[in-house]
């Protein structure tokens, strides 16, 4: 989802200059408060469990709504007015002051001693990457286990926290949420006010996590691991409460369950609040979520017929192994059950156009949305027609309505963008000595938000042997690929900081 698409232009200028910064900080500062809040129960969780790790929450929070109060205090009497450039400005330094303020329980505590490993492991929750550099997860007490579920599903339903936050500040119009995050394609789907809007979200997002849940403790889960894995799952974020992920429990069903929630997840969710209102039907007449499942099918069906005759799975197994293996890709979740480097080499291609493809827009997934590809494979199809017939005029449609050819356009330059800063990640990390296949794969993984890679970081290993520029490279790519690339890099733009 987009953090800023439900603010609307304003043509207003602050009389402190392009940016209004009071207004920023007193944002900021709203926001810190909500992750102290959050930090809280995480100090319930340790007075449950008898664990000591209480003093470093206690210590985080002290610092978190220290730092509140000042940015607080810098933008009392704001003018409430907030352009796009404020919102780009509130959500980006938003994602970065709650990393580095959530990082905090790690690095106090020592479980995480290098500063480089705990902003990137907090950077992997709140972006929902699910990378990680930790090589035993069990021996984490409950709370710091608790954390790092809780923070991914805060990064999931990102958008709903800055929305509830900038709403009261926000002057004008808002947009429809469901946008087509950077697209620009305008669905045929009911446009509430925002808060509204909001409210269903939530309910949704519940819903999906408590239903899960349940039935995970149906399946031999206890409470708190059930309660944490289906924190991750509907936030398709990945990461889990065992070193071995999902494969820790040996359970077909546990694996069909976690299957089952990350495709949901990766479900326009405003198809949802559409069938929750009676709407049932547009859900199966969306395009996208039509090209989502037959994709997921696809690559699901040809890669269990590839482990029947490569590795000899039996034809239950190799269905349950490529239909979560292809979810956890498709949907950027990152769970586990199987070594995908032992399956036939062509197979890992699939995968990476799965981590690239990612899931619908409007939902919690990663990747390029496919709502892009779906874009781009229509032009190719286009293409193939003008070949014969150069005056026909052929409109690339979503759900029967033509696309403006300015919104096509942006699409191709959001994709050729995508797919450069691919490159230029990959090329960094063999730069600092990451093998091709590993600096390709760890490269996809994190500006997908996808999380395991190949070779020697693929699914069963810790990305905890990278170099340390390269976890920094790998965290700034988490973080432009979560708010769409332009919301960050538009910030190292001078125009962006001019009245031009």
């Amino acid at each position: 989802m987009n953090d800023f698409d439900f603010l609307s232009p304003s043509t207003n200028q602050h009389n402190q200059g392009v940016i209004n910064w009071k207004v920023i900080f007193r944002v900021l500062a709203i926001l810190l408060f909500i992750e102290a809040g959050l930090l809280l129960t995480c100090i319930g969780i340790s007075w449950a469990y008898g664990e000591k790790e209480t003093i470093y929450f206690f210590y985080t929070i002290l610092i978190n709504t220290g730092v509140g109060g000042i940015l607080y205090m810098i933008g009392k009497n704001a003018d409430p007015t907030l352009t796009r450039r404020d919102a780009y400005c509130i959500v980006s330094f938003a994602w970065i002051l709650f990393t580095l303020f959530g990082m905090l329980p790690f690095w106090l505590s020592g479980k995480i001693p290098s500063v480089t490993d705990a902003f990137f492991e907090t950077m992997s929750g709140f972006t929902t990457t699910g990378a990680s550099v930790l090589n035993n997860i069990e021996s984490l007490p409950h709370s710091m286990l608790f954390w790092r579920s809780l923070i991914q599903w805060i990064g999931g339903l990102g958008i709903v926290f800055f929305t509830i936050a900038l709403l009261p500040f926000a002057s004008g119009g808002s947009s429809n949420l469901y946008f087509a995050e950077a697209t620009g394609v305008k669905h045929d789907k009911i446009k509430p006010k925002i808060n509204v809007m909001a409210k269903w979200i939530w309910m949704v997002y519940i819903i999906l996590t408590v239903a899960e849940t349940i039935l995970l403790m149906f399946g031999g889960m206890n409470l708190f691991d059930a309660v944490c894995h289906a924190f991750t799952t509907t936030a398709t974020g990945g990461f889990s409460t065992k070193q071995n992920s999902i494969s820790y429990w040996k359970s077909p069903y546990i694996e069909y369950v976690v299957s089952i929630f990350m495709i949901l997840s990766g479900v326009n969710f405003s198809l949802y609040f559409l069938c929750l209102k009676g709407h049932a039907k547009r859900l199966f007449k969306d395009d996208e979520f039509h090209w989502f499942l037959k994709s997921v099918i696809t690559l699901t069906l040809i890669i269990t017929v590839a482990l029947v005759f490569y590795n000899h799975y039996d034809i239950e197994k190799a269905f349950r192994k490529a239909l979560f293996q292809v979810a956890t890709a498709h949907t950027s979740c990152g769970f586990i059950t199987d070594d995908y480097n032992l399956w036939p080499p062509f197979t890992w291609l699939l995968l990476i156009y799965a981590m690239i493809s990612g899931g619908c827009t409007g939902s919690t997934s990663g990747g390029l949305k496919d709502m892009r590809v779906m874009i781009v494979a229509q032009c190719i199809k286009n293409q193939f027609k003008r070949a014969l017939h150069p005056k026909a005029v052929l409109p690339v449609r979503v759900n029967n309505e033509p696309i403006d050819p300015s919104t096509v356009t942006a699409v191709h330059t959001f994709v050729i963008f995508y797919l450069l800063c691919v490159f230029v990640g990959w090329l960094l990390l063999m730069a600092f000595g990451v093998g091709l296949p590993e600096s390709l794969c760890t490269v996809v993984s994190s500006i997908g938000n996808v999380g395991p890679g190949l070779g020697a970081f693929g699914p069963i290993y810790s990305w905890a042997a990278l170099p340390d520029a390269a976890k920094w490279v790998l965290s700034f790519l988490m973080f432009i690929g979560r708010l769409e690339l332009y919301g960050v890099l538009l910030l190292f733009s001078r125009v962006f900081w001019t009245n031009n």
